[in-house]
């Protein structure tokens, strides 16, 4: 029976048995599976980031970002790998240099995930981090603020360029 809110004509798929079985799969793994997979995840872009040192390539070296390659043009994250370089190695005047809205952003994500990760793995919740969808939309704001100032090539914008 379709929920009231949809229109009579709509009809939910069934499910098949390999949907069933999906499904089975996913209730049978342990809750802590994804908070390690995503931490494997993060370890290996921290890896990364300390292996290939982003800070040290040649002036006349090509940029690794499409966005720059192409056009010339810094995109919304460039200068990420390079602050979390040097936020790895303590520097956080240099990561904000770089980044300044990614070293912002770095302390709240990290906070989601072990919240989440906690939740996942041992049933406890931590203090929910209550972000209002205007401090979002501020933020968002000043990242494309930040994006279109740092491309501006006469003073006091050419600051922003890394």
């Amino acid at each position: 029976m379709p929920p009231a809110f949809l229109p009579p004509s709509y009809a939910p798929p069934r499910k098949g048995r390999v949907g069933r079985a999906y499904l089975r799969m996913l209730d049978r793994l342990p809750g802590w599976l994804g908070p390690l997979a995503v931490l494997g995840c993060i370890g290996g872009a921290v890896g990364y980031t300390l292996i290939s040192n982003p800070t040290d390539s040649a002036p006349d070296a090509p940029p690794t970002c499409i966005l720059k390659l192409t056009t010339g043009l810094d995109c919304p994250g460039c200068g990420g790998t390079r602050a979390a370089w040097y936020l790895l190695h303590g520097d956080v005047a240099a990561a904000a240099r770089h980044h300044l809205l990614f070293v912002f952003a770095v302390p709240i994500v990290i906070y989601l995930y072990v919240a989440w990760a906690v939740q996942k793995s041992f049933g406890r919740k931590l203090p929910q981090l209550r972000i209002p969808p205007l401090a979002i939309a501020v933020f968002m704001g000043a990242w494309l603020a930040f994006s279109i100032l740092r491309n501006l090539p006469w003073a006091p914008f050419n600051w922003f360029y890394v």
